[in-house]
């Protein structure tokens, strides 16, 4: 996995910056006709900051250090340090826009996950750019129900530890009610004795990238 760094114009007048770690599949071979699906993963609060190795600590840059062969293209921003998602999206998209363009991607397979801080992100970017995202998984987080008619349309797969005494269990029961009631199919999985780490479980569960590949826009 590599470091990269997102340092883009958008609409001219505004420059934004962000570190970001790239995985590339080892099977990736520029030259084929293969496009690769792409996942965005937003971490938690605790590896904000400079240091670009506190980003591989959960999540999706942890299995795709671990795993060379993760079939996704995936695409890991650090926010700085009392930063937050909300006030990096802009930079987040760029990051995005800049390895869409780089590699051979599937823009109609472009995922969006995070834990926590990162749950709260996912639900957010999800509800801004409903049109971008094939489906997202947001991981003990919650967001504004106000955003849950954005969200009808987009396959949505949240998860929660029941037990969760950071982020409780509610946030993302509120959403997920929300969206439904809004006219959409979000699912719920609550996990009955985790507290706040629910991602890992979830992350290493093989079904979750079988759901996300059914998922394309």
């Amino acid at each position: 996995m590599s470091q990269q760094a997102c340092n883009m114009e958008k609409e001219i007048t505004k420059k934004v910056t962000l570190n970001y770690l790239l995985h590339v599949p080892q099977e990736y071979d520029p030259n084929a006709d293969r496009k690769w699906p792409v996942i965005l993963f937003l971490h938690g609060a605790g590896e904000r900051g400079s240091d670009i190795e506190q980003v591989k600590v959960h999540g999706i840059a942890r299995i795709a250090e671990q795993d060379p062969s993760f079939p996704f293209i995936a695409i890991s921003p650090q926010c700085p340090e009392s930063s937050d998602w909300a006030r990096q999206k802009d930079a987040v998209i760029a990051a995005l826009d800049e390895v869409m363009a780089a590699y051979n991607t599937d823009a109609s397979r472009v995922y969006l996950t995070g834990l926590s801080m990162g749950g709260y992100g996912t639900w957010l970017l999800a509800a801004d750019l409903p049109d971008r995202f094939a489906a997202a998984a947001p991981i003990c987080g919650g967001g504004s129900w106000m955003d849950a008619f954005r969200l009808t349309d987009m396959p949505i797969w949240a998860f929660h530890g029941a037990k969760d005494d950071v982020v409780p269990l509610s946030e993302s029961e509120k959403m997920v009610q929300a969206v439904q009631n809004a006219g959409g199919s979000p699912k719920l999985t609550v996990y009955p004795e985790a507290n706040h780490d629910s991602w890992t479980e979830t992350y290493d569960n093989p079904e979750l990238y079988e759901w996300f590949l059914k998922h394309s826009r």
